[in-house]
C-alpha cells in the first residue's frame, strides 16, 4: 500500500513523475522571453499582438481544463501526460515553421498562434496529469507532497527555460527553440512510455461544473493569493525602472528561490497542521511581503519584500489544493485538480491588464498595494473556510 512506503521512497517516486511537468514547463519557458521581441521587432507587429502571442497560451489552458480533466479521469493520467507531451512536440513544429516563414509575417504569426494554442492545451494535460499520476501512485495521503513537488518542477522549469531560450536564439537562431521543444517532448514520451501507470479509479464521475462549484471557495482563495505572484512576475522590472533601481533580475531570482525553498523546507507541514492553517500563515506572510514592496524606499527592501512574497505564496497552492481535492471522490480527482488549477490560470490572466490599468493611473508601487489587498482578502476567506470546516463532522476517509 502507498501509505506504508518510506518518506524518501515516496519522494523519489513523486519526483520521477513530476519530471514530466518539468519537461512540459521547460517547453513553455524556452520561448517565453523571446517571442514578444520576435513578433514585435522581426515580424513588425505592435505590442498588443506581441502580448496576444503570450496570453493566447493561458487562454487555451483555461479553456481546455475541463476536457483534460475528463481524459485524466476516464483514460488515466499516464495517457493524459503522453498526449500532452505529443502536443508540446507538435507546438515545437509550429515554432520551427514560424521561423521558416519569417519573410511572410502573417503566415509566421498564424503558425505561432496555432503552436501557442496547442502548447496551452498540452499544459492542462501534462500539469494536471502528473499530479493525478503522482497521487495515484503514492496515495492520497501524500497529495500535498505531490502538488508541492509539481509546483517546484513547473516554476523551476520556467525559471530555467526563459534565459535558456534567450541564449539559444542568440547563439543558434530561432529554429533552436522549436527543435529543442521537439527533442524534449520526445525524451518525455520515451521516459513515460514504460512507466507504471496509476490505476483508473472506478466510480461516479462528477460533472466538471459540479466539481468546479465544490472547489470554488478554495480556488477563489488561491486566485486572490496568485495576484501577488502575477504582479511581481509581470511588473517588477518596470517597477524597478520607474525608481531608477538596478538588479530587477536578482529580485525575481530571490522571489523564485524563496518560493522553492519554502516548498522544500515546509511542504510536510500541510499534512501535519492541515491545509487551512498553513494557507492562513502563508497568505499572512505574502500580504506583509507585498506591503513591503509597496512601501519600499530602496531596492534592497524591495528585494526583501519580493523574497517574503515568494516564501508566503509558495504553499498556498498545495495547502488549499489538499482541502479542495478532498471534497470529491477519488474517481473525480482529475476534475478536482483541473477545476482548482483553473483559478490560478484566471488569476494570472486577469492580473496583467488590471494591474497595468492601476499602474497607469497611480504608479507602479500602487499595484503592490492592490495585490496586498487581494492577498488579505484571500486570507479572510481562508480563515472563514477553516472555521466552517471545523464545525463539520469528520468526513469518511476516502484515501486510496
Amino acid at each position: 500500500m502507498p501509505h506504508s512506503q518510506r518518506p524518501m521512497t515516496v519522494t523519489l517516486q513523486v519526483v520521477s513523475i513530476v519530471l514530466f511537468t518539468f519537461i512540459g514547463y521547460l517547453s513553455i519557458g524556452i520561448p517565453l522571453a523571446v517571442l514578444p521581441g520576435f513578433v514585435h521587432s522581426d515580424l513588425g507587429y505592435g505590442a498588443v499582438i506581441a502580448g496576444l502571442v503570450i496570453s493566447v497560451q493561458y487562454l487555451a489552458t483555461l479553456l481546455s481544463r475541463a476536457q483534460a480533466s475528463k481524459i485524466i479521469d476516464n483514460l488515466g493520467s499516464k495517457k493524459a501526460v503522453i498526449y500532452g507531451l505529443v502536443g508540446c512536440g507538435i507546438s515545437g513544429l509550429f515554432m520551427l515553421l514560424a521561423g521558416w516563414l519569417q519573410s511572410w509575417p502573417a503566415l509566421s504569426l498564424t503558425s505561432l498562434l496555432l503552436g501557442r494554442v496547442l502548447l496551452g492545451s498540452a499544459e492542462s494535460l501534462v500539469g494536471s496529469g502528473s499530479i493525478g499520476w503522482g497521487i495515484g501512485r503514492v496515495g492520497a495521503a501524500n497529495t500535498a507532497k505531490v502538488i508541492s513537488w509539481n509546483g517546484i518542477a513547473s516554476y523551476g522549469a520556467l525559471a530555467i527555460g526563459a534565459p535558456l531560450g534567450v541564449l539559444m536564439v542568440k547563439h543558434l537562431g530561432l529554429w533552436s527553440m522549436g527543435a529543442s521543444i521537439i527533442v524534449l517532448a520526445g525524451m518525455g514520451i520515451a521516459l513515460a512510455w514504460n512507466k507504471v501507470p496509476a490505476p483508473v479509479v472506478v466510480g461516479e464521475r462528477l460533472p466538471f461544473l459540479h466539481v468546479l462549484g465544490r472547489v470554488l471557495p478554495h480556488g477563489t482563495g488561491l486566485a486572490l493569493g496568485g495576484i501577488g505572484f502575477g504582479t511581481i512576475a509581470t511588473f517588477i522590472t518596470l517597477y524597478y525602472a520607474s525608481n531608477a533601481w538596478d538588479n530587477a533580475a536578482l529580485c525575481l531570482s530571490l522571489f523564485g528561490a524563496s518560493f522553492i525553498l519554502a516548498r522544500l523546507l515546509f511542504g510536510n507541514l500541510i499534512n501535519r497542521l492541515g491545509g487551512f492553517r498553513v494557507a492562513i500563515v502563508c497568505l499572512s506572510v505574502e500580504t506583509l511581503g507585498l506591503l513591503l514592496l509597496w512601501l519600499a524606499p530602496s531596492q534592497e527592501l524591495a528585494m526583501a519584500g519580493a523574497a517574503l512574497t515568494g516564501f508566503g505564496f509558495s504553499l498556498v497552492f498545495p495547502a488549499l489544493g489538499v482541502e479542495a481535492v478532498n471534497l470529491v471522490p477519488a474517481s473525480s480527482r482529475g476534475a478536482a485538480v483541473g477545476a482548482y488549477s483553473l483559478f490560478i490560470d484566471m488569476s494570472l490572466g486577469i492580473t496583467g491588464p488590471v494591474a497595468g490599468a492601476i499602474a497607469a493611473g497611480y504608479g507602479f508601487s500602487a499595484i503592490f498595494l492592490f495585490a496586498a489587498a487581494a492577498a488579505c482578502t484571500g486570507l479572510g476567506l481562508t480563515f472563514y473556510l477553516y472555521r466552517q470546516a471545523a464545525k463539520l463532522p469528520p468526513a469518511e476517509d476516502t484515501r486510496v
